[in-house]
């Protein structure tokens, strides 16, 4: 049985005086409001008998789901009037039981799109177990779950909860709702009331040029990226690290000349870090104290002759942004250039894939124990002998299973349909089907769509290395909280321009890009920036963003004027901006210009702050309070940033759900450490309109990650993924399997390792030395490349030894 999490028993009460605003406001048990909207709820007291024959009040149904013994009774100990509603489990594996407003067109309320709802109770509870379950009508596919808003605590006497929904999403007309119980006790409900919120905010007024309100403005600062960074990470502090290693540079590797450096947003200023060996392709990821765990790198580069390939470090190291040093931990078991690196519920790290020390591909889990601050031994980590390929994008669910989206870097035609689920603990892998031309998503992005809470997982466009096609425009969405998840077509990503070394023109046709960044934005959509539209070459410019609400992209959003490929980054900042660096290209040269791309919302007016957040040390299941200087939609943790070749499997959005009154907001912080991993977070306020907050950092996490809550029950998360295929049978242990010296797509036969000659032209290149001469030209290649041995692409007709 895979573990399960539950908030802690004891609700924090947190109850500081925040001036006289909040005095005499209860915590958990909001006052009832004196006045108010009307209830648009039915039969909102059991007053009224169903029809004949019937068991249940009307206009209310039993619901519930899963392996457990339960009984439902219309009781006279009501809060008002003559009747309430009891629900009990007697012995509970799994799921739970609710009374829930009837989904028919008589008894649930309508709603509207775009608006918001308080959803209140009265309730009397002797188990903790209790969740605020909310259903929807959507106008196309009818009935399904929604979210969970709320766990109201143990309550021996009647008492109020309330909530509010998020915002209705589109094609939504009606809503149901009840109080759910998923441990074994007793709850006792009555009093029910759904009411509008009021009035819609007012529409914003344009504080920037019309086009900067619709699209955005992106800006060059004055100060250079002084490393070739290829890893940036958001630290705990506001703080950028941005690591090179030796930055794809031979010269720089065999110098022993490794670099990072830390950005100051705050200043534009950049420190240059001391770096111990060679962290450039290297895994990293945010432990839940804040430090960054940055395993293997480069142990060499491949050979003049393409006979080796690239190696991978056992190295490890963590670093501190506090003292801004590099600290060795253990070694791995192996090497792993191009690891994954996915934080677990528990704060301890699994990470799999990449090159061994010798250049074949890595088949060795390996989990870093957050507890012994160290890297366990081989035969203390499940171990399947499968081979993940390089930057597999593995991605928590909120069980604890890992989903492998099937995006990656280098290294395509993995079998199996080229996604998958990974179930740690039974050490099975089961494929999921749908993803579109699976390898063609070398370079790829995916994104763990906001709110976390929905499961579902967006993948943007890539391309193939290795036969080096135009990249695609594919974009493919799973829902993993479905009996039998499966890949779905999402809408084509919008097009641009690009440059394929004769000056711009508009993309036509298929064309995508690859080396895509997908960001998570405080208002809840995704932006897409950068990209090529073949390996390491062609810059595309274009940016959009993706909403999930819609499943729709907004096309033509101001491009970042520098091109990002490969090597390239984007990230969300604490102020709500977005930072890009990097470019790469195949001719080796590195682009050190650094954008910022304010979105549109920063244009919509003064920003909402909040004034105060009583307590920064958060543990699941609390009820945080803050208080905010005016109305919000809104507010969320998202997780810093740790990105590298188009990949941050950890970038996650949780939604906070809300209790309000006034400007004093208490937040529900949701109860499974699956669901938001322990560390530190950027909370978000956002406003109707979509404008969000400065960031204030708040640290999650709880007694040993809640390492003594496992076996509890779970907050309400209904069936998913149970209706699998087949696992299937992992290989008999091994030690690695063999991976081509040429898997990054490059020709080592000409010029120094760090510029890349394609193995494969792009298809619209004859296959001529002239054409291919004059490709390399137009890229700015440096000229006479040296042949390092053969000449197989007859780049040296003359037989010079010099190419071109």
């Amino acid at each position: 049985m895979r573990p399960t999490f539950r908030r802690r028993a004891g609700r924090r009460a947190a109850l500081l005086a925040v001036g006289a605003m909040t005095a005499g406001l209860l915590l958990t048990a909001p006052q009832q409001a004196t006045a108010g909207p009307p209830n648009l709820l039915s039969n909102p007291g059991f007053e009224t008998a169903g029809a004949a024959g019937s068991d249940m009040p009307s206009c209310w149904s039993k619901s519930g789901w899963g392996d457990n013994d339960f009984t439902f009774a219309t009781v006279p100990d009501a809060h008002s009037g003559t009747k309430a509603m009891r629900v009990s489990l007697t012995r509970r594996v799994d799921g739970d039981r609710k009374a829930l407003v009837t989904e028919n067109t008589v008894c649930a309320p309508t709603v509207t799109p775009g608006r918001q709802y308080d959803l209140s109770a009265w309730y009397k509870s002797n188990t903790p177990d209790v969740s605020v379950t909310v259903f929807r009508r959507d106008t196309t596919s009818g009935w399904q779950y929604w979210t969970d808003l709320q766990n109201p605590p143990v309550s021996a006497g009647w008492s109020r909860t309330e909530v509010r929904t998020p915002v209705v999403p589109p094609h939504t007309d009606k809503i149901a709702w009840g109080l759910s119980v998923y441990g074994v006790g007793t709850l006792t409900t009555d009093d029910y009331a759904l009411e509008e919120v009021g009035a819609l905010p007012p529409q914003p007024v344009c504080s920037g040029t019309a086009e900067e309100c619709a699209k955005g403005k992106w800006q060059v600062i004055p100060a250079q990226n002084p490393v070739r960074s290829m890893h940036a990470v958001v630290l705990k502090n506001g703080k950028v690290l941005l690591i090179a290693g030796s930055g794809n540079d031979i010269a720089q590797f065999n110098a022993g000349t490794f670099t990072s450096a830390v950005y100051d947003p705050a200043n534009g200023s950049f420190r240059t870090i001391p770096t111990p060996v060679d962290m450039f392709c290297a895994g990293h990821v945010q432990l839940s104290d804040g430090r960054v765990l940055v395993m293997s790198g480069n142990k060499g580069y491949p050979s003049a002759d393409g006979k080796i390939g690239y190696q991978g470090l056992k190295d490890s190291y963590t670093f501190d942004p506090v003292t801004e040093t590099y600290t060795r931990t253990n070694d791995m078991n192996g090497g792993h250039w191009y690891p994954s690196a996915t934080i677990l519920g528990n704060g301890d790290v699994i990470s799999f894939g990449g090159l061994k020390e010798d250049s074949t591909g890595n088949v060795t889990a390996e989990k870093f124990s957050a507890a012994q601050n160290k890297w366990l031994p081989m035969n203390e980590v499940n171990q399947t002998w499968s081979y993940w390929g390089l930057y597999p994008s593995m991605i928590l669910m909120q069980d604890g299973r890992l989903f492998y989206s099937g995006s990656h870097t280098f290294g395509n035609g993995t079998p199996g349909t080229g996604a998958s689920i990974y179930d740690y603990d039974a050490n099975t892998i089961t494929d999921v089907p749908g993803l579109r031309n699976k390898d063609e998503r070398d370079e790829s992005a995916s994104v763990l769509l906001p709110p976390a809470q929905d499961q579902r997982v967006l993948t943007i466009g890539g391309g193939n290395n290795e036969r080096n096609p135009a990249a695609n425009r594919i974009t493919d969405i799973i829902d993993l909280k479905k009996p039998s998840p499966a890949y779905t077509a999402g809408p084509d990503l919008p097009q641009g321009l690009v440059d394929t070394g004769t000056g711009k023109r508009p993309q036509t046709g298929a064309e995508g890009k690859m080396y895509v960044s997908a960001v998570l934005l405080p208002d809840g959509k995704v932006l897409e920036t950068g990209g090529g539209l073949h390996d390491r070459a062609d810059p595309v410019f274009e940016a959009s963003f993706f909403d999930p609400a819609t499943n729709s992209y907004q096309a033509g959003l101001a491009t970042d004027p520098i091109p990002r490929t490969y090597h390239s980054a984007s990230f969300l900042m604490p102020d709500g901006r977005v930072m890009s660096v990097g470019d790469n290209p195949g001719n080796g040269t590195y682009n050190h210009n650094v954008s910022i791309y304010t979105p549109p919302y920063l244009f919509k007016g003064a920003r909402p702050r909040i004034t105060s957040v009583i307590d920064t040390q958060w543990v699941y299941g609390d009820t945080q309070r803050i208080t905010v200087d005016r109305p919000v939609a809104k507010a969320e943790l998202i997780r810093p940033a740790a990105v590298t070749h188009s990949s941050d499997p950890n970038q996650r959005f949780v939604d906070l759900p809300m209790t309000v009154d006034g400007t004093t907001i208490d937040l529900n912080v949701t109860s499974n450490p699956n669901l938001a991993p322990p560390g530190w977070y950027m909370l978000f306020a956002v406003d109707a309109n979509g404008v969000p907050s400065i960031a204030t950092w708040v640290h999650l996490g709880g007694p040993s990650a809640l390492a003594a809550a496992q076996e509890q029950p779970s907050a309400h998360e209904h069936t998913f993924a149970d209706a699998l295929g087949p696992a299937k049978k992992n290989p008999a242990k091994r030690d690695s399997v063999p991976v081509a010296p040429s898997v990054a797509g490059c020709d080592r036969h000409y010029g120094s390792v760090n510029v890349c000659v394609p193995t494969r032209f792009p298809a619209e290149v004859e296959a001529t030395t002239k054409a291919r001469c004059e490709w390399l030209a137009s890229h700015r290649y440096p000229k006479r490349l040296k042949v390092n041995g053969s000449d197989p692409l007859r780049l040296d007709p003359d037989g010079d030894g010099l190419a071109c």
